[in-house]
């Protein structure tokens, strides 16, 4: 397997001085930690066996949300903590897009534009659910901004898992429709371009191109929503490509594979500097949160779901397994648990060579 960090390696310097004029302080920090993480040059942790008090050595990861290796298990707590609210109602994956001509206002204004992206989405689908005659209540949604197309190349966009049904506070009931048709597409497309430019106008934010008529918002039907969840989970964490879809690195260039639109394998070749800075796009803002819970999802509403879930006689799925705790490392000699005692040790006070672990 090619590493991400191996390439960073070899290729930092170059795109440093090719892209230096572009790269952002978090671009930075994402290369810093990426470079290290697992290896030689982190910071390490130490294990001791609880049976025969043998210590190995473990380096630390980096924790970065780009990064390959990093945060598997909170992406996993995100998605039990998912599948916890979920309801007996047909889910929807609503996707709201920017067009082409405000891409480069996101990259340049990336936290103001993503969370007008996520607001104004939101006050669309919200604005269905109080319309619309099955439901006529407040909705529930979970959103998850992705800024890449299956390319990698960059695509501000936001999917909604949304539940087909809606709460009545005034009369305390529970709507829903069933079948696989929630809203129009081109009604929520006009709606969202409309809340869009009433946004951009408040900020007094004007438009210079001819921006299209018509925006593109997908609604598609995606069962009970355990799938769609899954899927948005993927790419909450451990950056956008994962190290197994990196193939080849030949003479310079990299190429790495993706499923497009129609689920067929492509590959996809770059100069190894031009595909760092391809996959240094999608570094989010520092403390920006890609996913978001709105309506009856949203964590302050824990009593209002457990409400939903009881009146509807609604339990866990069987499939629905719960998140264990964080694997224990096992000790080389004897097979037993290990226990961490200390964290965050230097480099240089660590005895060499290292014990081999895995």
């Amino acid at each position: 397997m090619i590493l991400l960090s191996s390439i960073i390696s070899e290729y930092q310097d170059a795109l440093r001085t090719k892209y230096h004029d572009r790269l952002l302080p978090g671009h930075l920090r994402a290369l810093g930690a990426m470079v290290n993480c697992r290896t030689d040059d982190s910071l390490f942790m130490i294990a001791q066996c609880q049976q025969c008090d043998h210590q190995s050595y473990h380096p630390h990861s980096c924790g970065h949300r780009m990064c390959p290796h990093c945060q598997h298990h909170e992406g996993q707590q995100w998605l039990e903590r998912q599948r916890k609210k979920l309801l007996p109602a047909d889910y929807f994956m609503i996707t709201f897009t920017l067009p082409a001509q405000f891409r480069s206002l996101a990259w340049h204004d990336q936290r103001r534009i993503y969370a007008w992206l996520f607001k104004v989405a939101w006050e669309t689908l919200k604005t269905f659910g109080l319309n619309d005659k099955s439901l006529q209540g407040n909705m529930g949604a979970t959103g998850v901004l992705h800024t890449h197309s299956r390319a990698l190349d960059f695509h501000p966009h936001v999917h909604f898992i949304v539940p087909a049904g809606a709460v009545d506070s005034r009369h305390r009931l529970w709507r829903k429709k069933e079948g696989r048709y929630l809203f129009k597409e081109k009604n929520l497309a006009m709606v969202f371009r409309a809340k869009w430019f009433d946004e951009m106008k408040k900020a007094g934010i004007s438009v210079a191109e001819n921006i299209p008529v018509k925006w593109k918002v997908n609604c598609q039907h995606v069962g009970r929503g355990d799938k769609a969840l899954t899927y948005l989970g993927k790419y909450l964490y451990r950056g956008v490509l994962s190290e197994k879809n990196i193939i080849i690195h030949r003479e310079g260039n990299i190429t790495f594979r993706y499923t497009d639109n129609k689920k067929m394998t492509q590959t996809r070749t770059l100069p190894a500097v031009d595909f760092l800075w391809l996959l240094l796009k999608h570094v989010l803002p520092r403390g920006f949160r890609r996913a978001r819970d709105y309506g009856f999802l949203h964590a302050n509403c824990k009593r209002m779901i457990q409400l939903i879930q009881y009146a509807l006689h609604s339990t866990l799925s069987p499939s629905v397994q719960p998140v264990t705790s964080r694997p224990n490392f096992c000790c080389s000699k004897c097979g037993s648990a290990m226990k961490i005692i200390a964290t965050r040790v230097m480099h240089s006070t660590i005895s060499w060579p290292l014990p081999v672990y895995t």
